[in-house]
């Protein structure tokens, strides 16, 4: 096993220099773990970019290969939970960010942060939600912990074409909801029609010039990965007794608000973190994503690409050209 050799890509710094580039690693160039296995599929985020880019603030040490997510087959295990011939996920943690990530044809990970794959799901489904679609999936399930139904009335979706927006809207339409999906891109509302949204707004409907501390009420819930003036809004426009899922921050870190929402109305706002959700929720949750939750149109949702057309495919989810998910073949 350690004279195999493999392709990776290899992202490196130092004080003068940046390169990110396809290489050919070994097995002993992979990091400690009790798990080593042939990756088949692994995910593109908007994380994975910044983590491919010089000063993108992800990698915590370098040589690093990127990648928060991956799915594939043990092919040897230390660990009495997991076997050779096991098909499995594993995403988060330090994957990708610390730790050699996914855009590798071989990994090498804790068995802690692995997932058996579900039944019902293939490697290349499980990567097509990758930690986008488990955090769309976890911000349904604090939705519904917080009461929410689909009798209530319409949920919003901002970002709605990106990774976590796209997800939410297609498995809420699944589960029945009335979703109304918000997008700064004029050209994808038939897109956003074809994987569930029951309307489309434009995102400068989200984004008044003054934000009131108490607006129309507008939304039963929300599932908010933009922040900023963004969720503002949301906070003020959502019904008694409302709730919005946070989970992102691409419209900035600042949310100006009042007290008056979560007094005067019962509104929540609630954290979604991906990364440390424990993993007796994340394994429930996977289960879900594999029958309730899982899209009629996952096909609609994702796009396919090689270790070769990676690079330039890091750059486009950079530059927000991105459309649903995009999955990486190895």
């Amino acid at each position: 096993m350690n004279d195999l050799h493999f392709r990776a890509l290899l992202v490196n710094k130092d004080e003068n220099d940046f390169s990110s580039t396809i290489t050919t690693l070994k097995v002993d160039d992979l990091p400690a773990g009790d798990v080593i296995i042939k990756v088949a599929y692994s995910s593109v985020n908007y994380k994975d970019g910044l983590a491919a880019t010089p000063n993108g603030k992800i990698v915590s040490a370098y040589p690093h290969v990127p990648g928060i997510d991956m799915a594939g087959t043990i092919v040897s295990s230390t660990d009495s939970r997991f076997q050779e011939g096991d098909e499995v996920i594993a995403t988060s943690y330090e994957i990708g960010v610390s730790h050699f990530g996914g855009f590798s044809e071989y990994a090498r990970v804790s068995a802690d942060w692995i997932v058996p794959l579900p039944e019902g799901l293939s490697m290349q489904e499980a990567m097509a939600f990758g930690t986008a679609g488990f955090t769309a999936a976890l911000s349904i399930q604090r939705l519904e912990e917080n009461g929410v139904t689909p009798d209530k009335g319409s949920v919003l979706v901002s970002g709605a074409t990106g990774g976590v927006g796209s997800f939410a809207v297609s498995m809420l339409a699944k589960l029945g909801y009335h979703v109304v999906a918000s997008t700064g891109k004029e050209t994808e509302k038939e897109f956003l029609y074809s994987i569930g949204a029951s309307e489309v707004i434009s995102r400068q409907d989200l984004q008044p010039e003054k934000v009131r501390p108490l607006d129309k009420q507008l939304w039963a819930a929300a599932i908010d990965p933009v922040g900023g003036n963004t969720l503002s809004y949301i906070v003020s426009t959502l019904q008694y007794g409302g709730s919005v899922a946070v989970s992102g921050l691409t419209g900035g870190t600042n949310v100006p608000t009042t007290v008056f929402p979560f007094i005067l109305r019962a509104v929540n706002i609630l954290g979604i973190d991906s990364v440390y959700c424990p993993m007796t929720t994340r394994s429930a949750l996977w289960n879900r994503m594999a029958s309730d939750m899982k899209p009629d149109n996952l096909d609609a949702l994702t796009t396919e690409v090689s270790l070769d057309e990676l690079p330039a495919t890091l750059s486009k989810i950079l530059e927000g050209q991105a459309k649903g998910r995009t999955v990486l073949k190895l």
